[in-house]
C-alpha cells in the first residue's frame, strides 16, 4: 500500500527540473508511504515517476518504481495483488523473471507477456502507472471497484497523476481551483463519476485505464473500460437457494483467507453489523492466533452498535480495541484534517471517526485490516434497494433525510435511463432543492443550463442497466456513483491511508462480486429480509441476534442531536463561515446563508434537522477546502 505520483511532459527534459517538480508531489503523499521513497526519470521523454511506500508484503524487497534490466519499462503500484506467488511461479516457468518477491513485482512481466490485457490477470485492490519507453506509452490503471484512488490532470501537452489530488496540485503547471459545478454536487453529496472537487482534475474511473501515447511532441490520451459490475439480463428461476448460499460462503472464505496474507499482522474492523462480524468470524477460523478487532463507539444509543460488536469479539475470542468518540474528537481540528485528507466534503462525521480509528490502528502497530465494505452493494443491504424493488414499508426512521426520502421524487433523466428514479438519489435531490436558494447568483445562473441530477445519470452506461431487474439497476447505479465516490474515498482509503494504514475489503474481491451478480433478486432479498443469502451463508458464524437484525445505520450522531455537538459546530461556523470569507469564496449568498445557519438549529422536524446537518457539514468543508488548497492555510494540530 503506497502513494504514487508523477508527470509526463515531453518538453520538460531537464533532470533537475524533473526532480524539483516531483519532490513536492511526493512530500505531500508521505502519509501514504512513510517507510521508503523512490523515483525514476526518463529524462529524454520528460517522464517522472514517484512512489512512497508502506511496506506490508516483501518488506525488504519492495522498492519502487520497479523497472526492467534494460531500463525500457517502469511501473509504480499502489495496493495489494493477491495470489502473486502462484502468478510469479507461472511466469518463471515461462521464462519471465520478476524483479524481487513483492506482490507488485508481477506487473511488468505480465505486461511483457500479455500487453495491456495483463490487468485482467490481477486480483486485488490497486492503482498502477506503467511507462513503456519502447512504445512511448504511459498507462494509468484503476482496480475494478475503485478501492484504490488514482487522479490525473491533462494539460495542453502534459499529463500529471497522483494517488491523491493534493499531489497533482503541487505540480507547477496546475493551479488549485475549486470547481463550481463540483461544489453543487458536493452539497447534494453525489459527485459525477470521474470528477473531483477541483477544476481540471479528474479521477480514473473504476475498472478503467487511461492510455497516453506520444505522437511527435503531442500526447494522445484515450480511456478504456476493462471491467464492469455487470448483471445479467435475466436470472435463473427455480434454483435451490441453498446452492447460492454455499456459493457465497465458499467464495467469501477464500476472499478473507487471501487478505490475511501479509508480512505484518492483519486485524479486522468490527462494527455491530453483519458484514464486519462475518469477516471477523471467518478470519478467526482461518487464523491460528487471535484476531485484533477495532471498534468505534459513539455517545448516542441511537447510533452506537458497539455492544453487539463486543459480543461478537467475545464469541470469537478476538482482542478488541474499543475507541469511544465524542464531540471533542468529531469536530474542530480533526474535522479539518479529515476534510484535507478527503479532498471533498462528507455529509456525516463518520469520516472523522474513521480517521481516528486508523490512527488508533497504527498506534497499536498494525498496518492492515480487513473490512466489510461492499457487502450491501453485492447483496442488496441498503433500505433504498428494497424500496426500489418492493416499495415503501416505513418512513425511514433515522434513515430519513440522509438515506431515504420522505416523499417520492422523480427526474426525467433517471426515468429515461432506468425506467424509475432510484431511491438512493432521491434524498439528495431534496437536499439540492434546499440548497439552491442559498447559492451565489453566479452559481444559480450556472444552474439554469446545468442540471446536476441529469449529469450523474448521464455518466451511467445505459447498456449496463437496459433490460435489467429493478434491484440490479438500483445496485449498479449506486455502485457506479456512491460506492466509489463516498464509501471507498472519505469512508475508506482516504481516512485509512491518512494514518498509513491499509484496508482490505474482502467482499469486493471480484470473484465474490461476479458471483453475486448471478444471484436472483429473491435470494438476495427474501421475504423482506435484506442480504438473506449472506445471512444464511454466515448463520453459524453470527450471533443469533445479529443474524435476525435489520440493517443498522452506521453513521456518527448528527450535531442537532446534542447541544454540545451543536456548540462545537457553531465554533467552526464562526471561524469558517464569516460573511467576509463566504463572499470571498463566492459559492453562497452571505446573507441567505447566514439566515439559514441561524434558523437551522430551531428545526423540530427530525428529517429536516438531519438534512440541515448535512448542508452545514458540506458548507463548512467547501470553505475549508478553499482555505486549505487554494489559500494554502496550514492544518491545525490534533491532540
Amino acid at each position: 500500500m503506497c502513494g504514487i505520483t508523477g508527470f509526463w511532459n515531453p518538453s520538460r527534459t531537464n533532470e533537475r527540473d524533473l526532480r524539483f517538480a516531483l519532490d513536492p508531489m511526493l512530500d505531500v503523499l508521505d502519509h501514504r508511504g512513510p517507510d521508503e521513497r523512490g523515483s525514476r526519470f526518463f529524462r529524454e521523454q520528460g517522464v517522472a515517476m514517484g512512489h512512497t511506500r508502506l511496506s506490508i508484503i516483501g518488506l525488504a524487497c519492495g522498492h519502487q518504481p520497479i523497472e526492467t534490466d534494460d531500463g525500457d519499462y517502469a511501473v509504480t503500484v499502489n495496493g495489494e495483488l493477491y495470489g502473486y506467488k502462484r502468478v510469479r511461479t507461472q511466469l518463471a516457468c515461462q521464462q519471465y523473471e520478476c524483479s524481487g518477491k513483492s506482490d507488485s513485482a508481477i506487473t511488468l512481466p505480465l505486461y511483457l507477456r500479455d500487453g495491456i490485457g495483463f490487468v485482467e490477470q490481477l486480483r486485488g485492490e490497486f492503482a498502477i502507472v506503467l511507462f513503456d519507453a519502447r512504445e512511448q506509452r504511459l498507462i494509468l490503471i484503476r482496480d475494478r471497484f475503485g478501492i484504490k484512488p488514482l487522479y490525473y490532470h491533462a494539460g495542453d501537452n502534459s499529463l500529471v497523476w497522483g494517488s491523491e489530488v493534493k499531489s497533482i496540485l503541487k505540480h507547477p503547471d496546475v493551479t488549485p481551483r475549486l470547481c463550481p459545478k463540483a461544489a453543487v454536487h458536493q452539497m447534494m453529496q453525489v459527485m459525477v463519476p470521474g470528477s473531483t472537487a477541483f477544476e481540471d482534475v479528474h479521477a480514473v474511473k473504476p475498472g478503467h485505464m487511461l492510455i497516453a501515447t506520444r505522437r511527435g511532441d503531442r500526447l494522445e490520451i484515450e480511456t478504456k473500460r476493462w471491467w464492469d459490475f455487470e448483471f445479467p439480463t435475466s436470472h435463473e428461476t427455480g434454483v435451490d437457494p441453498g446452492e447460492y448460499v454455499q456459493g457465497v460462503q465458499g467464495r467469501l472464505i477464500d476472499a478473507v483467507a487471501t487478505r490475511l496474507e501479509a508480512d505484518v499482522p492483519v486485524g479486522c474492523y468490527l462494527s455491530g453489523g453483519i458484514d464486519s462480524c462475518s469477516i471477523l468470524g471467518l478470519a478467526t477460523n482461518l487464523q491460528q492466533s487471535p484476531i485484533k478487532a477495532f471498534t468505534i463507539a459513539f455517545d448516542s444509543d441511537e447510533y452506537d452498535e458497539s455492544n453487539i460488536a463486543k459480543r461478537m469479539a467475545e464469541r470469537t475470542g478476538a482482542e478488541q480495541e474499543l475507541l469511544r468518540l465524542t464531540e471533542k474528537e468529531l469536530y474542530g481540528p480533526a474535522f479539518e484534517r479529515a476534510t484535507w485528507h478527503a479532498e471533498r466534503t462528507f455529509y456525516n462525521t463518520l469520516a472523522v471517526a474513521k480517521w481516528h480509528m486508523s490512527r488508533r490502528v497504527r498506534a497499536c502497530n498494525y498496518k492492515a485490516v480487513i473490512t466489510g465494505e461492499g457487502s450491501d452493494e453485492l447483496f442488496g443491504g441498503y433500505p433504498f434497494f428494497q424500496r426500489d424493488w418492493l416499495g415503501r414499508d416505513d418512513e425511514g426512521g433515522i434513515f430519513a433525510g440522509a438515506i431515504l426520502a420522505e416523499a417520492d421524487q422523480t427526474h426525467a433523466a433517471w426515468e429515461s435511463l432506468c425506467g424509475f428514479t432510484p431511491s438512493w438519489i432521491q434524498p439528495w435531490m431534496l437536499v439540492l432543492d434546499r440548497v439552491k436558494p442559498l447559492l451565489h447568483s453566479s452559481i444559480q445562473d450556472m444552474l439554469q443550463t446545468y442540471d446536476p441530477i441529469a449529469e450523474v445519470a448521464g455518466a451511467i452506461d445505459p447498456d449496463m442497466v437496459r433490460g435489467r431487474h429493478r434491484l440490479d439497476i438500483s445496485q449498479y447505479t449506486w455502485s457506479k456513483t456512491m460506492l466509489e465516490g463516498q464509501i471507498l474515498t472519505w469512508g475508506g482509503d482516504r481516512m485509512d491511508m491518512a494514518n498509513s494504514m491499509e484496508a482490505r475489503p474482502a467482499f469486493l474481491d471480484h470473484h465474490v462480486a461476479e458471483y453475486a451478480t448471478t444471484i436472483p433478486p429473491d435470494v438476495r432479498i427474501r421475504d423482506g429480509v435484506e442480504k438473506w443469502v449472506l445471512r444464511e451463508a454466515m448463520v453459524n458464524v453470527l450471533p443469533r441476534e445479529l443474524y435476525e437484525r435489520k440493517k443498522f445505520a452506521f453513521m456518527a450522531p448528527p450535531a442537532h442531536t446534542d447541544p454540545v455537538k451543536r456548540a462545537a459546530v457553531e465554533e467552526m461556523i464562526h471561524h469558517w463561515l464569516t460573511p467576509e470569507r463566504v463572499a470571498a469564496v463566492g459559492l453562497f449568498n452571505p446573507a441567505k446563508l447566514s439566515k439559514f445557519l441561524s434558523d437551522a438549529w430551531h428545526e423540530t422536524d427530525g428529517t429536516l434537522a438531519r438534512r440541515n446537518d448535512i448542508m452545514i457539514n458540506h458548507t463548512l468543508q467547501l470553505h475549508m477546502l478553499h482555505g486549505q488548497y487554494v489559500e494554502g492555510l496550514p492544518l491545525p494540530a490534533v491532540d
